[in-house]
């Protein structure tokens, strides 16, 4: 009995020991777990951030191969230029050479030209003194031609006073015909019947004064005065349409030629007769009274230069 009771008592201090061996143990255990853990987490944030860095180191070299690439593109591109700019500097070394060969003969030319140049310049100057000359004398001569014009029309003016003092004395103081400055006007009544352009038997018989004056005025006009008997048709503002005229136009017109052709019959020669057809747009009174009709209807006569 007291051999099992050092036995109980025996057995009961080994279970402690064991339990405590038994918890160190376990203690350790867990650490090292903990450590294996926390070693874990260390070296998956390690390998993490070693991709990441793996990832931004292959961007950097691919972004370094693509500026590697630019760049040999670029000194490609610069050996291009590089090597055609030794080119056209070998070239223009050649050229400059030949040049050089030629500077010679090219100061022989300039000096040559020199010379042409010089003379030119005195027959230039020698060409505007002579020109300065012929513009002196065609000065002097413009005058002179003036002079003889101013001259020739005086004369004129004298042989057509003349010419209009003979006809104004043989007429004399017939109402249908007018002198208006420079010119006579027939209406047109006492030459024509109304609205036709053949002359009448009174018409023809003031003409043929007209025309037997105008012979024995321009028998003594000298041959260098030139002159002409200028006939001009005109009409009133009515409007006139028949199968023969079409327009006013053509109605004066048609009786300028009537005269000019009656006085070309009658001695007067052609080469100083003219005719033109105003119709009615130069009337020399307005207004739509039959006097003024009558004034606008008319022929006028004028001696005068081409």
């Amino acid at each position: 009995m007291f051999a099992l009771a050092r036995r109980s008592r025996h057995s009961l201090n080994v279970w402690p020991a064991f339990v405590d061996a038994l918890a160190s143990v376990l203690l350790v255990l867990i650490f090292m777990l903990l450590v294996f853990v926390i070693g874990q987490y260390v070296l998956s944030n390690t390998l993490a951030g070693r991709e990441r860095a793996l990832d931004e180191l292959g961007r950097q070299v691919s972004a370094l191969a693509d500026t590697l690439a630019l760049e040999q593109a670029q000194s490609a591109a610069l050996r291009t230029r590089l090597q055609a700019t030794l080119a056209d500097l070998e070239s223009r070394t050649e050229e400059a050479g030949a040049a050089n060969q030629n500077v010679g003969l090219l100061s022989q030319q300039v000096a040559a030209l020199r010379e042409q140049i010089a003379l030119l310049n005195g027959a230039l100057d020698a060409s505007e003194q002579k020109v300065g000359a012929q513009q002196a004398q065609i000065a002097a001569l413009g005058e002179r031609l003036n002079v003889a014009l101013a001259k020739k029309a005086e004369e004129l003016q004298r042989y057509r006073s003349e010419f209009f003092g003979r006809l104004r004395a043989l007429i004399g103081e017939h109402p249908s015909i007018r002198i208006v400055g420079d010119r006579f006007v027939f209406q047109s009544e006492l030459l024509f019947p109304t609205g036709e352009a053949q002359l009448g038997p009174e018409g023809e018989r003031h003409l043929a004064q007209l025309a037997r004056t105008l012979r024995e005025v321009t028998r003594n006009i000298p041959q260098d005065i030139r002159w002409v008997l200028q006939i001009d048709g005109h009409t009133d503002r009515r409007p006139i349409q028949t199968a023969q005229f079409a327009s006013n136009w053509e109605l004066s017109t048609a009786r300028a030629l009537s005269v000019l052709r009656f006085l070309d019959a009658r001695g007067i020669p052609p080469r100083h007769l003219a005719a033109a057809g105003f119709g009615e747009h130069q009337p020399v009174e307005r207004g739509d009274s039959e006097a003024a009709y009558a004034k606008n209807r008319r022929i006028e006569i004028k001696l005068t230069q081409p």
